[in-house]
């Protein structure tokens, strides 16, 4: 019998909580320990599952086969380089990292040292168990929103990395096309986008993670008819020929439209179990994040507007 694959989290904040009951819960799985540099914030989420804390992020990766990276963005980087240069398998959590050189870095890493790279782009579940990547033609016009409340969480990036990239993620599945040019405007927490695309198409996204109540919507124009999906408030609508799977409250819907978050844990627990190509490669990251970048320059967005936004919003 294969002994279950020792898996790690590294960060013990909202997701890496979320992670950790995925894992603690997965079969396949043993469940070694939690890093973070807080220790009470290790202790305390360690505790909840029984397993061991870590303050010293070498002694996590030694300890297991596999990490589950659920840290601030702008440690993503660092922290997978060091697991996978050990030769531990990585599920980071978007964006992979915060600039595309670093991110075909992690990219050999993996590669050199056969491990599984796997990228959080969890809304691509939701869209393949959907039939949207089944479709096999690109829409004519998209059109992404996407706006939540002010949490304080994952501020150490612009909205374009922390919420626009889903659907940059989705767009470039759904067209398998580049960007031929691009306007965009915003700051650190609104931004918007509008880009040309090499086949033709036009996308239009939104992003705020500071509106007045939470919104999550996409629009698909295509030649014979219109699909519309409101996550937040679970509906569809298509006038399409395409036959979805797309009744978020039907009597035995996809698991993704329940739990995509456990979707994703239990295709990293089977690619780095059986070393399988991952749902979301470590390429489809590098591919968003080039695109969120892109972005964040033609808007004027860096790190240093990031902060500066942030911190006046606190003050």
């Amino acid at each position: 019998m294969t002994k279950p694959i020792r898996v790690g989290v590294a960060g013990a904040g909202v997701f890496g909580g979320h992670h950790s009951a995925k894992i603690a819960s997965h079969p396949d799985a043993a469940f070694a320990g939690v890093y973070d540099i807080d220790p009470a914030r290790a202790e305390a989420l360690a505790a909840r599952f029984d397993v061991s804390p870590f303050t010293d992020y070498s002694a996590l990766v030694e300890a297991v086969d596999a990490v589950i990276i659920a840290a601030p963005a702008s440690a993503h980087y660092e922290l997978a380089q060091e697991a996978l240069a050990a030769g531990r398998h990585v599920f980071v959590e978007k964006p992979i990292a915060l600039d595309t050189a670093d991110a075909e870095m992690l990219i050999m890493l993996a590669r050199a040292n056969g491990a599984v790279l796997q990228i959080g782009h969890q809304e691509r579940y939701v869209a393949e168990a959907a039939g949207l990547l089944a479709i096999g033609k690109s829409p004519a016009r998209i059109s992404c929103v996407r706006r939540t409340t002010a949490s304080g969480r994952c501020e150490d990036v612009s909205v374009v990395l922390d919420l626009m990239v889903h659907d940059l993620d989705l767009i470039r599945k759904l067209t398998n096309a580049d960007i031929e040019s691009l306007t965009a405007t915003g700051d650190a927490h609104d931004a918007k986008a509008e880009l040309a695309l090499s086949n033709g198409a036009l996308a239009t996204l939104e992003a705020s993670r500071r509106a007045d109540a939470p919104e999550r919507r996409m629009m698909l124009v295509y030649d014979d008819g219109v699909i519309e999906f409101d996550f937040v408030n679970r509906t569809t609508v298509n006038t399409t020929a395409a036959p979805l799977q797309a009744d978020f409250d039907a009597d035995d819907p996809p698991a993704a439209f329940c739990d995509p978050l456990g979707v994703g844990a239990n295709a990293f627990i089977d690619a780095a179990s059986n070393l399988r190509e991952p749902l979301v490669t470590g390429e489809d990251g590098r591919d968003a994040l080039d695109w969120a970048r892109r972005i964040e320059d033609e808007a004027g967005i860096g790190l240093a507007e990031t902060f500066e936004a942030t911190e006046r919003l606190r003050a």
